[in-house]
């Protein structure tokens, strides 16, 4: 990635005025805080899925795009040695610039993302300063929701990453290799064993096509508006975070890896297709129904997540939108990341589901977004029913459940605000 400032008409489009007024009110709240004028500002983008749920992580084949809501920072960096953050609804953070050691008590916290990042930085940074020297102080923003399936983490990760370039790094840095750096972190610091999907999404902009299958990621753009079609894409906030439910998603990683080892390998993508079904009694037996069901729906995700690139290169709407239900109803039905065990009571995601197929009555899509147990509902409405879905939903979930999404054409930036 090159750390080249990025204008707001680049980043944002026909929203830039809105976010310019953002920005003025985050510049006001870092003077406020630290008696100072920034010198700097930064964003990363949330990300949607559109396709591939939970195939990444098995050398699988994923569909997603960048979105307008986002992390923004305003920086200024120092000499002291010291990361000093403010983020709102967090406590603040200030750590030694160089004290990127993993620390277990910090597993699940924001703090360890920071130490994640700096330690998977720092070895590149061709300026990074010596002991003692360097650090910023920074106050983030964000319309991320932690927590709602749209990747606060990722694009935290992405955002610290981009600061710590801008600071330290050479001119460009892939956005492959930041992202790596980033599920790194979470992976080692955070203690989430996520995939690359989140990261390259929020790292990348636009519209993505991934394939796993490689050491390296092959990514291609996929040079398609969501904006031209018919359908506002949006998502439902179910009320339920799964910020809580690492152990539930990991189960899923676990699992798939489970029934490849069996065949010796260690991904599903590894593993023949024809191989595993022709051995779907003897894997019964020993593992249970839930990994095979899981590993089917993997075999299937794959497939459908490069016919939905195909659809959208096409402009093939209809098309894409079918293979978006059927998506959704596969990690329903066989990937079984809706409801955590044993929750009777509160289902909530499968909830937002429901209702949302409901109101659309076969219109548009609906499906499972993103890690799934909770978060966010994917949908796609018809522009000119969007507001009486937004209405419908709302009256059920609450003022905000129901949110549209635009597609954000840049990754991790630095931002020129004027």
């Amino acid at each position: 990635m090159s750390l080249g400032a990025k204008s707001l008409q680049e980043i944002y489009g026909t929203g830039a005025a809105e976010q310019k007024t953002r920005y003025a009110a985050l510049e006001n709240a870092y003077r406020r805080q630290f008696d100072q004028a920034p010198a700097a500002f930064y964003r990363a983008p949330g990300r949607v899925e559109l396709g591939g749920n939970h195939t990444d992580h098995q050398g699988g084949v994923t569909l997603s795009a960048a979105v307008d809501l986002d992390l923004i920072a305003a920086v200024s960096p120092s000499d002291d040695g010291w990361i000093c953050l403010y983020s709102e609804g967090f406590e603040p953070i200030r750590m030694r610039l160089h004290d990127s050691a993993f620390r277990r008590e910090e597993e699940g916290s924001t703090a360890a993302l920071i130490r994640g990042m700096t330690d998977g930085i720092r070895p590149l940074a061709a300026h990074f300063p010596a002991d003692g020297h360097g650090g910023f102080s920074a106050l983030v923003q964000g319309s991320v929701p932690p927590g709602s399936g749209l990747s606060s983490s990722a694009a935290f990760e992405i955002l610290i990453g981009t600061i710590l370039w801008d600071l330290y790094g050479e001119e460009t840095l892939s956005f492959v290799t930041l992202a790596k750096i980033a599920q790194r972190a979470e992976n080692r610091y955070f203690g989430k064993p996520c995939g690359l999907l989140d990261q390259i999404s929020c790292a990348a902009g636009g519209i993505v096509s991934v394939d796993f299958s490689a050491e390296e990621p092959w990514v291609r753009r996929v040079s398609a508006s969501l904006e031209e079609c018919d359908y506002q894409l949006g998502m439902v906030f179910s009320g339920s975070s799964h910020q809580d439910l690492t152990e539930e998603y990991a189960a899923i990683p676990r699992e798939c890896r489970m029934i490849a080892a069996y065949f010796g390998k260690d991904r599903l993508a590894d593993l023949p297709e024809a191989e595993f079904f022709g051995s779907l009694a003897e894997l019964r037996s020993l593992f249970g129904d839930r990994p095979v069901l899981r590993a089917m729906h993997v075999y299937e995700e794959n497939r459908r997540a490069l016919s939905e690139a195909m659809c959208l290169l096409k402009a093939d709407t209809e098309g894409f939108l079918r293979l978006v239900n059927a998506s959704g109803k596969s990690s329903a039905m066989y990937l079984q990341n809706v409801t955590p065990r044993r929750s009777v009571s509160h289902q909530e995601l499968l909830f937002a589901l429901g209702l949302s197929e409901y109101i659309l009555r076969g219109r548009g899509a609906v499906r499972v977004h993103g890690g799934g147990f909770g978060g966010t509902a994917e949908v796609f409405v018809p522009k000119q029913e969007w507001e009486s879905f937004r209405q419908q939903v709302e009256t059920v979930l609450g003022i905000g459940s129901a949110v549209p999404l635009r597609i954000s054409p840049a990754g991790g930036a630095k931002v020129d605000i004027l």
